[in-house]
């Protein structure tokens, strides 16, 4: 088997580990199973039945019989009907059930790993972990184990009464039965192969069209499209190639399969002409083989669904298994904070090895505002990223009010910690929802005050329905100096003893830049604040002005200090804010 498989079928301690979630359903699990059992002992009834009533009653004119056992026939097809039908629909809900709590978790634990590991995997392979991997598990109860025991079963109980019936005609027919049992190993690693190569090519196009869609802008900005769409046609073609490779397998295994059963009627035929054994025999041997060949025609392929929910399982499970999530053992929850900051000694990196902050250490008191200043990559948004546990440092202490923030309950952090990006996300949904994040215990009074009091009512009451208007997604039907004033107001709402401004002023139209200038002013009064801004009258009026460089903190001081000093800021301000005031 190829390497990318993982794991055999065989591994049952992945098969054991998906059945823990099918112990809050066991019910279901073990009436299928014994409707497994029943359906296997009643498949051989019917060409025992036809045997009977061949050889006995038409044979000898006993008409009667014939009619009795005929009606018999008929309600043993309803029951095994309708058995057959509660067997399918109880283990694909058996199935459902599984995949609709496997989905929940997993998505709870995506909710809950750190940003880090983002950074590292393509949301379109999260997107299939959690939607196409876990359907495929789904298909381990469905079209899998179950159903597999049911089709062996039946197998055993067909041959056991060919056996009993006749074992040396029994013999005769299951001649060429070493050609489908070759045929079948053949087919199901063709099959695999082909399966784990349809897998990883959809894998690759969920994240390739993903990714292109979330950045269609860049594309078209650069005129990419051709490029791109060249791209996309070789992930389509790898991805078509693999399902061709299945289905030129299907197509051989089907034909081969109905040749190997057409040569066992035969050879019955030709054997009992010799042996002259009565029709009933016969009728009812041809219709053990067709029992026989119809679950043997479908074995083979249940046999890879298991196998592909079983790596499917893996992949998802290795998600479920990641380790790197947000830390919550913390129990400090205070009412409210102060809001004290102290970086001692902070080093991080996102890779374990190339430091993007070195021995950054500072102090904000309650009340202050630090400005952050540094070129692009310096590590501003870093820090703020860092204050809310966002990523974990890996030496030094961040502390708020004295306590580490390892050591705060991690949503009792985060209620004290608002931000308000550059880039503001908006979800698919209302103005309000978007506010709110669909928190019920916000009411829309509380949002309409939290709006007034930073003068933006007015301008949401100018959207169509207010604040009803619906949000695309992203926020696309918004400019971005409309969705940053939407995320003050979700900070304001949120009341938080720390506020976290990353460049929320920039690339701004005249009357947004004046509306989120006062909603800055409102919100910092009386909090504690951290700026990244290009702003002049934001960073003049600071308490602190940190410059970073490459990671590192070159000075510290107010406007007036660090331009007396000449050094790093004054170099910084003669490049970029004296541009700024000259417009």
């Amino acid at each position: 088997m190829s390497s990318a498989s993982g794991k055999s079928f065989f591994d049952f301690a992945l098969l054991r580990r998906v059945f823990q979630y099918a112990k809050p359903y066991k019910n279901k699990f073990y009436l299928s199973v014994a409707l497994a059992i029943i359906l296997a002992v009643f498949t051989p009834v019917r060409p025992l039945l036809i045997q009977l009533t061949v050889n006995d009653y038409i044979a000898n004119s006993l008409a009667d019989m014939v009619v009795r056992i005929t009606i018999i026939q008929i309600g043993l097809i309803i029951i095994e009907t309708a058995m057959r039908f509660l067997f399918s629909f109880t283990t694909a809900l058996l199935g459902q059930s599984v995949v609709k709590d496997l989905r929940v978790n997993a998505y709870k634990k995506i909710l809950n790993l750190n940003l880090s590991q983002f950074d590292k995997t393509p949301i379109g392979t999260l997107t299939t972990r959690t939607i196409n991997d876990i359907e495929s598990i789904n298909d381990i109860f469905s079209d899998g184990l179950v159903p597999i025991i049911a089709d062996l079963l039946s197998i055993v109980c067909v041959l056991s009464f060919m056996f009993w019936s006749d074992w040396q005609l029994t013999f005769i027919a299951l001649i060429p039965f070493p050609i489908i049992i070759i045929a079948t190993y053949y087919f199901k690693e063709s099959i695999n192969r082909s399966f784990i190569k349809v897998r990883n090519a959809v894998a690759n196009l969920n994240a390739f069209v993903q990714e292109h869609l979330t950045g269609m802008f860049i594309v078209q900005a650069f005129a990419s499209e051709e490029r791109e769409f060249e791209k996309f046609k070789k992930i389509n073609t790898e991805h078509r190639n693999a399902n061709i490779k299945a289905i030129f397998a299907y197509s051989v295994f089907f034909p081969v399969v109905e040749i190997i059963l057409a040569i066992s009627i035969g050879l019955i035929v030709w054997y009992s002409a010799g042996q002259k054994a009565e029709a009933g025999t016969i009728i009812s041997f041809i219709l053990c083989l067709n029992l026989l060949f119809r679950p043997l025609r479908v074995l083979a392929d249940k046999f890879n669904v298991l196998q592909m929910g079983i790596i499917a399982s893996e992949r998802v499970f290795k998600v479920m298994d990641i380790d790197d999530v947000a830390d919550d053992k913390g129990t400090y929850a205070p009412d409210s904070v102060k809001g004290k900051i102290e970086f001692e000694k902070v080093w991080f990196a996102y890779n374990d090895e190339n430091y993007v902050l070195k021995d950054i250490t500072f102090i904000a008191n309650p009340g202050d505002t630090i400005a952050i200043v540094g070129h692009t990559g310096s590590g501003k948004s870093t820090i703020v990223s860092l204050l809310n546990r966002l990523y974990h440092i890996q030496k030094g202490t961040i502390k708020v009010d004295g306590i580490d923030i390892e050591d705060f309950k991690l949503e009792s952090l985060r209620k004290e910690v608002g931000v308000v990006l550059q880039d503001v996300f908006l979800f698919s949904g209302s103005v309000i929802d978007n506010i709110t994040l669909r928190n019920p215990d916000i009411t829309r009074e509380k949002v309409i005050e939290a709006a007034r009091m930073i003068d933006m009512h007015d301008f949401i009451m100018r959207l169509p329905d207010g604040y009803d208007y619906k949000v695309k997604e992203r926020g696309a039907t918004l400019s971005l100096g409309q969705r940053q004033l939407l995320s003050f107001i979700r900070a304001m709402l949120y009341k938080p003893s720390i506020l976290i401004l990353d460049e929320a002023t920039s690339s701004v139209d005249t009357e947004s830049e004046r509306l989120i200038q006062n909603a800055i002013d409102t919100l910092i009064e009386g909090r504690t604040s951290i700026v990244i801004a290009h702003r002049l009258s934001t960073i003049r009026k600071a308490s602190k002005i940190i410059v970073l460089d490459k990671g590192e903190i070159k000075e510290m001081g107010t406007h007036d200090e660090l331009m007396q000093k000449g050094g790093f800021y004054s170099r910084l301000h003669e490049l970029q804010f004296e541009k700024t005031e000259v417009i």
